[in-house]
């Protein structure tokens, strides 16, 4: 008599939100995410049994915390990002756009670490050893403690830590590593959880800080599961733009820092270096005073920058004038014109094209930036020249109120720090009466009154 055998069909599950599914799907039902259904682990039966623990637990109070304190990675404006540098044993994941420069910063933190005397192994997967070594000719990255090694299988990776002892392990990039024992392809969801996993868990184990690079999807977020970013200590985007030599380092995830901290970094022929003081970068000296120009004081995370809104009006030749913005948000700009109009008596906006842009490559999105875009734009309708040494700082309500900002104090202290002696800000802020700089202070309730003190300072000047 035959036996029939009963099969057991395979579940589906997403690696995000842990929804299952009978059958294969591309997109996930539940949380719609593209490419995270999985086939997911059979259920094994029976209970857990309790074994032998690796470690005892003891009090929280005993714990020894020496092994984990943070070591400097050569590069002061990572160090600011990570809240004082990389800390033994933890796991750094960082993101950002082709070709914005996180190879390049990487074999930097590489060549400065190896040069402090201490072993770096820096595993490339997509690109040849003879490649790296070129590019770390270019940048000056060249030291005997820096060790190279071009692999893709995750078995050879765990051979290389185990032969060279790294105190710093580098991976570039965490997509392209595979692992012979698990199946789909490099870069898939079950790979790419399967080779950070084998990573982290070597990393824990001898303390070997490492840094990952992962590749981003078109609309800028990590490649792969969410369950990576959920496994590492830190996640960093590198933002750029290609028209810019500037690039910021930012903290989306930091297990032993701030995450409102930003490196600025300059991508040169060189490599790339750090930026400390990014502020010239952001405005533009004039030898005559020109009209549509104002600077403000943008925050990038703790960080006060200085930059510089420049506006243009001319006539328009067509029946519905041009509203043009370059770095700034142009439904923000579309608003300040709008008040401008209704509160400020500038009737013929109707009749001008207005463009507006931030100098540098600066993208201000902040809505401290609105005082200095409508006092640009009032400058350029009326040709009335604003004073050289002027920030204006505050955000615009529809009502024609200027609205309070966080860290005025800071704020100020940086733009009299550049040279500035002048600020116009909103009315009541916090920390204004306390504030002891020598920076003239002019407080505005409305946008009216903005304008009006911008013709007494002038007349001042």
């Amino acid at each position: 008599m035959a036996t029939s055998t009963k099969t057991t069909r395979p579940t589906y599950a997403c690696a995000d939100c842990g929804w299952t599914t009978g059958k294969w799907v591309g997109r996930c039902g539940e949380c719609q995410a593209w490419g995270t259904v999985d086939v997911a682990a059979p259920a094994r039966g029976g209970r857990t049994q309790a074994t032998a623990v690796t470690t005892p637990a003891v009090p929280i109070t005993h714990v020894q915390v020496e092994s984990a304190r943070s070591v400097t990675s050569g590069i002061g404006e990572l160090d600011r990002v990570l809240g004082g540098g990389v800390v033994p044993g933890g796991v750094l994941l960082l993101a950002g756009e082709p070709g914005v420069g996180k190879s390049t910063l990487l074999l930097e933190v590489a060549a400065r670490w190896a040069r402090a005397g201490r072993r770096t192994l820096y595993v490339t997967g997509e690109e040849s050893a003879a490649q790296v070594r070129l590019r770390a000719e270019r940048t000056g990255a060249l030291d005997d403690n820096l060790f190279l090694a071009a692999e893709t299988d995750l078995g050879a990776v765990l051979t290389h830590v185990e032969t060279v002892k790294p105190g710093l392990l580098i991976v570039d990039s965490v997509q392209t590593i595979g692992s012979a024992d698990v199946d789909g392809v490099p870069g898939g969801v079950t790979q790419v959880r399967e080779v950070a996993s084998a990573v982290i868990q070597r990393a824990k184990r001898d303390a070997v800080a490492t840094l990952l690079v992962g590749h981003v999807t078109k609309d800028g977020t990590v490649a792969g599961p969410r369950v990576l970013e959920h496994l590492v200590d830190v996640v960093l985007q590198f933002e750029g733009d290609r028209a810019s030599r500037l690039r910021l380092l930012r903290a989306v995830k930091n297990r032993f820092g701030p995450v409102d901290e930003v490196g600025c970094f300059d991508l040169v022929d060189d490599g790339i270096v750090e930026v400390p003081d990014p502020t010239g970068l952001f405005v533009s000296r004039h030898d005559q005073p020109v009209s549509g120009t104002c600077v403000t004081v943008t925050m990038e995370g703790r960080r006060p920058l200085l930059a510089e809104v420049q506006a243009l009006s001319v006539a328009s030749t067509t029946p519905s004038p041009r509203r043009t913005s370059s770095g700034l948000d142009s439904s923000r700009v579309a608003m300040i014109l709008a008040v401008l109009t209704k509160h400020c008596g500038l009737t013929n906006l109707g009749q001008l094209d207005v463009y507006t842009a931030s100098v540098g490559g600066a993208r201000l999105i902040e809505p401290s930036v609105d005082l200095a875009v409508a006092i640009a734009t009032f400058s350029a309708a009326l040709e009335v020249v604003a004073p050289a040494d002027l920030v204006a700082i505050g955000e615009v309500g529809l009502a024609g109120e200027v609205r309070k900002v966080s860290n005025l104090a800071a704020r100020l202290r940086e733009a009299e720090r550049i040279g500035f002696r002048r600020a116009i800000v909103p009315a009541g802020s916090e920390g204004l009466d306390s504030f002891t700089g020598s920076i003239a202070i002019t407080p505005v309730h409305t946008i009216a009154e903005a304008v009006l003190s911008l013709g007494a300072a002038r007349a001042g000047t």
